[in-house]
């Protein structure tokens, strides 16, 4: 991959340095991905999350004595102060 390329599609003004040890490091991180993809994973089940966390939601409520009709919408109050 050419570093330098992307470097500049990425507006990013690196100095040779930084090019060559940033090549390495992509080198490095592109064949970890290859090995990964090595892997056999068909045992292995599909997990979405681990934590055991799930949404906390409330219902929403609208209050409709705010609500005033305006061509056909709803006009409310500015939560935002000017």
């Amino acid at each position: 991959m050419d570093v330098k390329h992307v470097a500049k599609l990425a507006n990013l003004p690196l100095t040779d340095v930084e090019l060559k040890k940033l090549e390495k490091d992509l080198e490095n991180v592109l064949e970890l991905v290859d090995h990964i993809q090595d892997l056999d994973t068909s045992n292995i089940e599909t997990t979405s999350q681990v934590t055991g966390l799930t949404n906390i939601t409330r219902p929403d409520k609208i209050d409709t004595s705010r609500l005033t009709p305006h061509d056909g919408f709803f006009k409310v109050k500015s939560i935002f102060s000017s």
